[in-house]
């Protein structure tokens, strides 16, 4: 992939094209286009070669604005130039280590690789320095001097050209082979400072340019030696990027970009305490006091204080009062430095040397402590795209997943080169996925290229297609390993505890389902090269499945057994919720010839299904439609057909009126091929919309403003041709030679109304008329009663009662006086003033409340 050197040299036509060339005579492309026109007229073919005697002149671009067309066009992020920065040094420290590997003097120096990073707030300065290979004069010259000269480049080249024996001369890996990545500085700084001393030279040297010049200097550093090897980068930041003169900025975005790069990166840290500080004043003076006396006089002070032993206490405390005086507190400002990256980088090393622990341990720096993985995968891709990842399945949803999957929903893998972070924003998993954590590292991706640019790459999309291939093969594995854990085992040893059966039954897979098969189910939908692996992974609640759950695979191995071998359907029933789908009366005839239906209770499971189709060849049914079969090989396929055509004729009378009765609200009424003991069903047409759909799509239209016409059911009536009520209503109905004058008994379109009400609740459908069910209702109820009539009786008329005085004698016999102590009673603090009730009509009857 070379796309980003195209469009560096795209962008470099572009600046040339605009800058006129100091040609001091007419263009020699205009002398030739008019030799051209001259030569056509009379025949010959021009000469378009370059004569010898051509001037030759150099082209003339402004370096300074072809450098702002590559930085603004590749960077879109001024966070990313300290990622860029680090790089370069790493580069730098990973040369040194090469060489220093059949040349250990070149460490004499410095033996510590590493980077630093210090800011000051003050002067809104940021320095990064490494004590890397370093930078001769000549070639500050050509790689800070060059848009898109790479050191790197020259020094991989340089490596493979020793390589005489054809086999590679060492093992290293180096980011920056682009070459832009240090004018990426320049984002957020109006002038940058290098200094530079390579570990041949004697002397540092100091590059230095400002933002927008078309020129650089190059100085002896006036410091002299100040850096043992290596390089230090200084920006004088502009003003509105001060942020980055931040010990929490940069402390984030070091550990964010490059937690993972080997050498240690420090960042110098400012810490302030106060501390307390003795009062050495009082002291200083007397010590100059002192040392005006002579010797004499300090000996007899000195014994006088000895024979004086005898102090009192109140000139004791006098002293100690003189004595406690307040602390003196000062401000003290330390220095230390703190490593960024301590963190290692685990997908590098081989799987057979890492440890669970350790897996578990890398999972939560990843996913900054949310709890423990469920499983995992660490695999590296050979081939045309080389890349090594480690891909992990959380034990719970976590923190902030949005099942909905929402256009800012976390992608969940974090994309390296080389160790260093690109961007943790990349589709390399498809949305249902993304509650998968983990990190891709290809050495194959070019590091200064936009994100936008990069999500289109051909490498990307190569590594979505198999990291997608592995995490599902790791779903399929977690699931084929839990079954088998899960199975029942065939050891019936008695002595086993029984709790201990029950834990080593329990399916891990199917406890993760629960938490994320709608993930799954959305998969199933959207991502159809990989459907049949998906389907696979669904797990289903079944009419056989004895209240645990089954896989499509599982139901294609079970019904090879059942309806004699002709099954050739997935059958399953949709609904809100278990309970309900459970009391479905499209079940019995499958219940009573044994065929297992899958129970489909999630909104998404029936959208899933209608999208889907089939699995491994088997269609999948929805029993609550009216096309159902159930052929067994003992049915009399001949009988069936007479029987048929013999209930279609005589039940067309019936047929007829309830559909002219019934009028749009049902598609059509048919007689029921169905094993069924009630007297008729509603259900919907093969290619219409279920209950449960229409129920699913209403709420939707609804929550939308919409109008739920077009998304009604397309019902279809079914009636039983062996129930009473349905041969009795038969009798009741207009013959086939009726006229249009013939007139239907009583309560008959009343009974058929309620009979097509019942079947609708019973199929999960609402009902249109609400207020008319009701009505038709209480007129059966009154008809059941023997009521003549509905009309409220009057209230009834009551005789005034007399009140009746309390029984003060009762009340008093009730008390036991006996109990009462009148001498604990505290008549004082009453105040009876506060008890009289005012409104007696009384003067001599007072109310006192006790």
């Amino acid at each position: 992939m070379r796309f980003d050197r195209i469009a560096i040299q795209a962008l470099a036509v572009l600046a040339f094209s605009n800058v006129p060339l100091p040609f001091r005579e007419s263009s020699s492309m205009s002398y030739m286009t008019v030799g051209a026109e001259d030569a056509a007229d009379d025949g010959t073919t021009p000469d378009l070669s370059v004569p010898e005697t051509a001037e030759s002149f150099a082209f003339e671009a402004e370096v300074s604005k072809m450098l702002d067309i590559v930085v603004n066009s590749l960077y879109q992020n001024k966070d990313v130039f300290l990622r860029e920065l680090i790089s370069n040094a790493s580069d730098a420290l990973d040369k040194i280590r090469f060489l220093s590997l059949t040349e250990p003097d070149y460490l004499k120096d410095e033996e510590k690789l590493h980077v630093q990073i210090e800011y000051d707030s003050e002067q809104n300065t940021l320095t990064i320095r490494d004590t890397g290979i370093g930078m001769t004069h000549d070639e500050l010259v050509s790689n800070l001097g060059t848009v898109a000269r790479s050191g790197t480049t020259k020094f991989m080249q340089a490596l493979k050209a020793g390589s005489s024996d054809g086999e590679s001369s060492g093992d290293i890996s180096q980011i920056g082979q682009f070459g832009v990545g240090f004018y990426s500085a320049f984002l957020v700084s109006d002038r940058i400072q290098v200094a530079s001393k390579h570990l041949d030279s004697d002397t540092q040297y100091v590059w230095s340019s400002t933002n927008g010049s078309s020129e650089f200097q190059i100085y002896e550093d006036p410091r002299g030696k100040t850096l043992p090897r290596g390089t230090e980068i200084t920006l004088f930041l502009k003003e509105d990027c001060i942020e980055y003169a931040d010990e929490y900025k940069i402390s984030q975005l070091a550990k964010h970009y490059s937690e993972f790069v080997t050498h240690p990166i420090y960042l110098k840290t400012k810490t302030t305490m106060e501390i307390e500080v003795e009062d050495d004043e009082d002291d200083d003076k007397n010590d100059d006091a002192y040392d005006d006396k002579d010797t004499s006089a300090k000996e007899e002070e000195e014994k006088k204080d000895e024979d004086d032993l005898e102090v009192k206490e109140d000139d004791i405390s006098e002293v100690d009062e003189e004595v406690e005086k307040p602390k003196k507190m000062k401000e003290v400002t330390t220095f230390d430095w703190a490593v960024m990256n301590g963190n290692p980088a685990l997908w590098t090393r081989s799987k057979e040397d890492i440890t669970d622990e350790e897996y578990q341990s890398f999972y939560e720096v990843l996913t900054k402590g949310e709890g423990k993985a469920e499983t995992w995968t660490h695999f590296n891709a050979e081939g045309n795209i080389n890349f090594r990842s480690i891909l992990y399945i959380p034990k719970n949803v976590p923190q902030g997943f949005q099942s909905g999957m929402t256009e800012k929903q976390a992608t969940g893998l974090s994309l390296y080169v080389r160790k260093v972070l690109i961007s943790d924003e990349f589709e390399l998993l498809p949305r249902y996925l993304y509650f998968m954590k983990g990190v891709v590292d290809s050495d194959d991706l070019p590091l200064n290229v936009n994100r936008e640019t990069l999500q289109e790459s051909k490498i990307i999309q190569v590594i979505k297609k198999k990291v997608v291939r592995k995490a599902l093969e790791m779903l399929r594995n977690f699931a084929k390993e839990s079954d088998l854990e899960a199975a029942p085992s065939e050891d019936n040893d008695d002595d086993v505890d029984s709790e201990e059966k029950a834990t080593s039954k329990t399916n891990k897979y199917n406890e993760w389902y629960d938490q994320f098969n709608a993930q799954l189910k959305m998969g199933a939908i959207d991502d159809e090269p990989n459907r049949g692996k998906i389907m696979k992974l669904l797990r289903f609640t079944s009419t056989a499945s004895g209240g645990e759950t089954t896989s499509l695979e599982r139901y294609v191995e079970n019904m090879k057994d059942k309806l004699g071998g002709n099954q050739k359907e997935i059958f399953y029933v949709a609904g809100d919720g278990l309970a309900a789908v459970e009391k479905s009366q499209f079940l019995e005839p499958f219940l009573e010839k044994g065929v297992e239906v899958l129970y489909f209770v999630d909104p998404v499971d029936e959208y899933m299904a209608t999208t889907v189709g089939s699995f491994d060849g088997k269609k999948l049914k929805n029993i609550a439609t009216d096309n159902i079969k159930l052929d067994d090989h003992d049915d009399d396929k001949d009988l069936a057909t007479r029987r048929e055509k013999f209930y279609k004729e005589k039940f067309k009378p019936l047929t007829t009126w309830l559909k002219k009765l019934y009028g749009p609200s049902i598609m059509r009424v048919a007689i029921s091929k169905r094993q069924i003991s009630a007297p008729a069903i509603v259900s919907s047409a093969e290619y219409g919309h279920s209950a449960n759909m229409e129920r699913i799509m209403r709420a939707q239209a609804y929550s939308h403003g919409q109008n739920d016409m077009a998304m009604r059911s397309m019902k279809v009536f079914e009636i039983n041709p062996r129930h009473p009520m349905i041969l009795k209503l038969l009798e009741s109905v207009p013959p086939k030679d009726a006229g249009d004058d013939y007139e239907v008994p009583d309560g008959v379109e009343d009974t058929a109304m309620i009979l097509q009400e019942m079947a609708l609740l019973n199929g999960g459908y609402p009902i249109d008329d609400p207020e008319g069910h009701s009505t038709r209702i209480l007129k059966f109820l009154q008809s059941q009663l023997g009521l003549e009539s509905l009309k409220l009786e009057p209230h009834p008329e009551l005789p005034v009662e007399e009140e009746v005085a309390p029984d003060i004698d009762g009340i008093l016999d009730g008390m036991n006086f006996d109990d009462m102590n009148l001498d604990d009673m505290n008549f004082d603090d009453m105040d009876l003033d506060d008890r009289i009730d005012p409104s007696s009509p009384d003067e001599d009857e007072v109310h006192i409340e006790l």
